[in-house]
């Protein structure tokens, strides 16, 4: 087997797979726009625009495998105009290299009034979620073998824009009060990025898991109010003052910002149960989700050690 894989994109999930790909001694080859993402001697770094069909075969050419980790703009119409194209020319590429292509994936496809399993219809319709649905579809219909890898919300080393990133855990460490989105006390998983990772390493290196759409390991649910109890234990702070947005709240000012409308959308995801079962593709990728205390200490550790280069850069 051939010692090199692709991954495009540096965001957080990106960086997550280039690393543990190269921990694991596997020559990685990560493309970016800007040439950016994490450094290790086993990662090159390839300034690339993965638009551009013919260079992104060029320096795939021996790849075994493709990660595809770029994403858009938090916004539907981005989504519809952008990602199904995107998709395609890395499928494309991918059958001309005889690689398998991994990709990163939301609930947003899911029926959320049961517990999301992997054998429940992902068929949701309109706006970010049709589209969703829309990819896992074209994913299905192509000749290229793929695994769609399914996460809940992310938290973790390099997670900013989540829920429980950037407007969470740097302010829980601070014994600062947060605001959260729709209830602070309604079941809800978290998927921890390493895990969401390593579920997409295990898949691509089985033949026999790929064409299908696995869940990355995840713990049990948790609500908003105790994973930042989780993070404030990990800090040593003082307990986490947790308020609460309503959703019907962010549903107005969405009548008039188009960011808290796109936010607004996903309002369901935190006023009732959303739970997704993992144990199905736990068994299936020999994996498990990493125990909630030491998730959340090795999150904190990671915002530690961003803010003290922050303050010496």
């Amino acid at each position: 087997m051939s010692n090199l894989e692709i991954v495009t994109g540096a965001g957080p999930v990106g960086s997550a797979v280039a690393l543990q790909l190269a921990e694991q001694g596997i020559n990685v080859r990560i493309l970016t726009r800007s040439g950016s993402g994490p450094e290790h001697p086993l990662i090159d770094r390839r300034r690339v625009d993965v638009s551009d069909s013919e260079a992104l075969r060029s320096v795939s050419e021996g790849a075994t495998a493709i990660y595809h980790c770029i994403h858009a703009a938090y916004n539907a119409a981005d989504w519809e105009r952008e990602l199904p194209a995107a998709e395609k020319v890395v499928l494309d590429a991918a059958a001309s290299i005889g690689a398998v292509v991994v990709f990163p994936e939301s609930l947003y496809a899911y029926n959320s009034d049961t517990l999301m399993t992997e054998s429940d219809p992902r068929n949701a319709t309109g706006g970010k979620r049709g589209v969703r649905t829309a990819l896992l579809r074209a994913r299905e219909a192509s000749a290229t073998p793929t695994v769609s890898v399914v996460a809940s919300d992310f938290f973790g080393p390099r997670v900013r824009t989540a829920h429980a990133g950037e407007r969470m855990v740097p302010k829980v460490m601070a014994g600062k009060k947060i605001r959260v989105i729709g209830s602070a006390d309604q079941p809800h998983s978290f998927t921890y990025i390493p895990d969401l990772a390593a579920a997409m390493i295990a898949a691509a290196h089985n033949p026999e898991l790929w064409n299908s759409v696995l869940h990355a390991p995840t713990g049990p649910a948790l609500t908003q109010r105790k994973i930042a109890e989780a993070f404030a234990r990990a800090a040593g702070a003082s307990p986490a003052k947790v308020g609460v947005l309503p959703a019907w709240v962010l549903d107005a000012v969405g009548k008039i910002n188009t960011d808290s409308r796109e936010l607004a959308e996903m309002n369901y995801q935190f006023t009732k149960p959303f739970v997704m079962d993992s144990s199905a593709s736990e068994v299936l990728l020999g994996l498990s989700p990493t125990p909630l205390d030491q998730a959340a200490e090795e999150t904190v550790a990671w915002w530690r050690a961003e803010q003290a280069r922050t303050v010496a850069a």
